[in-house]
């Protein structure tokens, strides 16, 4: 059970949504100062994509600890503490004069944001009710979870261009403290349970070292390929640690993923989901990006003010998605936004070595950023549909790692692709025909999670919440009380 004050839901969104902008900001904002930054602090070339996979690695290994331990010991203390962690590694990243220096700083920014992610959106599901005000605040928190990726791309570049590589880490500072005087004002202080059940360090040490390993073999594929020994052992000592992780969280009292949750339709589908959603839109982003400036030659700040209008499009997507599923199913938002996506991928998939930004960027980009905004928010909503308050984290948890998953296992499969299309030719129709392999690919993921929302995912909402063995049917509506949700 949990003990909690109803604190001010309007100060809640806006600290989850602002830790959230930050945090997919972060993951954009790097990569385009990445040639400056070996520049200055003298990177081996092989070494320098540690810049931004040691982040991914450790985010994506520590998101089912994180989600858990926000249920076991508070929210809003995970949030906070999440989030002072990727503060102050933000702070030491931009002071980094060694290459080791800011490789450090950025695994720490990981470990905070495996802890605040999934913190955050718990604290929406437990917040806001299930029904149209959850709905609009997950719409929000998507929206602004979208703009702060595809801003990173121009927020990189002009910080670059005209502040120095060191203003992409220390330019988080500022928000993250506003993120965490909001945390302080207005989120409950007393989120956290009564009676504290013990962490699954079992499971904890499957989950985090299977994921972590997925992740790590993944991102290995792009030195090593996918059928070098390295990868091809890394990723089967991921699996074994997983199946291994799925064994013990069976017999666990009290499990960090009680697998339980996944025969909940809602919650099974929408993680399938978003991993294949997730997985075209990084991939996409990706090779857009890459498009304009090693096809149109196009500058990095360029690039980053052509990304404005896919920004506009996520939001308004998001927007729409909100209003739709206020009255209705996250599904009936999922499904055209998927297939809406899938078109604009498709259309993107004709471009052209000759091409332009009006003619082969701006179209499609408008079509698919709005396609994927439906998307954001209900896959969020149907997620967390029917999940306790006692296992909010944990299922916030399981969703941030589908997510994390998707996208960097997609990029990797669709950009080794691209590669292999390619060949060693670096000429911009070479190139031109890998991206465009690439997006092509991108569509059928998105066909795929449109088929997931349609085939699995319930045309009605959950009646009851999602059952716990150790808790009695009759308990959950006391639950809920005590968890003192606004009405």
């Amino acid at each position: 059970m949990y003990k909690n004050s109803r604190g001010r839901p309007g100060v809640v969104l806006a600290a989850a949504a602002v830790a959230q902008f930050v945090f997919a900001l972060d993951m954009s904002v790097v990569n385009v100062a990445l040639p400056a930054i070996r520049t200055a602090l003298g990177f081996a070339p092989l070494d320098l994509s540690w810049v931004v996979h040691v982040y991914a690695l450790t985010f994506g290994g520590f998101l089912l600890l994180g989600g858990r331990a926000c249920d076991l010991y508070g929210r809003r203390r995970l949030f906070l503490l999440g989030l002072a962690v990727f503060g102050l590694c933000s702070l030491a990243g931009g002071l980094a004069q060694e290459p080791w220096q800011l490789i450090t700083a950025r695994a720490g920014q990981g470990l905070g944001a495996a802890a605040a992610a999934p913190a955050a959106l718990a604290l929406l599901t437990t917040t806001f009710p299930e029904g149209p005000r959850r709905v609009r605040a997950l719409g929000v928190w998507s929206a602004v979870n979208a703009a702060g990726g595809a801003l990173g791309v121009l927020a990189g570049g002009l910080l670059t261009e005209y502040a120095g590589w060191r203003w992409v880490m220390l330019v988080n500072l500022p928000i993250v403290v506003a993120a965490l005087a909001l945390a302080f004002t207005g989120v409950p202080a007393g989120a956290r349970p009564v009676r504290r059940e013990g962490l699954d360090v079992l499971g904890a040490v499957l989950a985090t070292g299977g994921v972590g390993l997925l992740v790590f073999g993944v991102l290995l594929t792009g030195t090593r390929g996918w059928g070098s020994p390295a990868t091809l052992a890394t990723l089967a000592t991921a699996a074994a640690l997983l199946a291994a992780f799925a064994l013990a969280e069976t017999r666990a009292p009290a499990p960090l993923l009680r697998l339980g949750l996944l025969r909940s339709r809602w919650v099974a589908g929408a993680n399938v989901l978003v991993f294949l959603a997730a997985a075209g839109q990084f991939a996409a982003f990706y090779f857009v990006s890459l498009y304009m400036q090693q096809v149109l030659g196009m500058s990095a700040v360029a690039t980053g003010v052509a990304f404005l209008p896919f920004s506009a499009g996520l939001v308004a997507g998001s927007i729409v998605a909100t209003r739709v599923t206020s009255t209705r199913t996250p599904r009936s938002a999922l499904v055209p936004g998927a297939l809406l996506a899938a078109a604009g991928l498709a259309w993107f998939a004709f471009i052209d070595p000759h091409g332009g930004f009006l003619t082969d960027v701006l179209g499609p980009s408008v079509i698919t950023s709005f396609g994927t905004g439906l998307v954001l928010a209900p896959v969020a909503a149907a997620a967390t549909t029917g999940i306790t308050p006692r296992e909010a984290g944990m299922a916030s948890g399981l969703m941030n790692s589908s997510r994390q998953l998707g996208g960097c296992i997609g990029l990797a499969v669709l950009a080794t692709l691209a590669v292999h299309r390619t060949g060693t030719a670096t000429d911009p129709a070479a190139l031109n025909d890998g991206y465009a392999l690439g997006l092509a690919v991108a569509v059928a993921l998105f066909v795929l999670a449109a088929v997931v929302a349609i085939a699995v995912l319930p045309r009605r909402r959950a009646a009851t919440p999602v059952p716990h063995p150790a808790v009695r049917q009759s308990a959950a509506p006391v639950e809920n009380r005590l968890e003192g949700t606004p009405s």
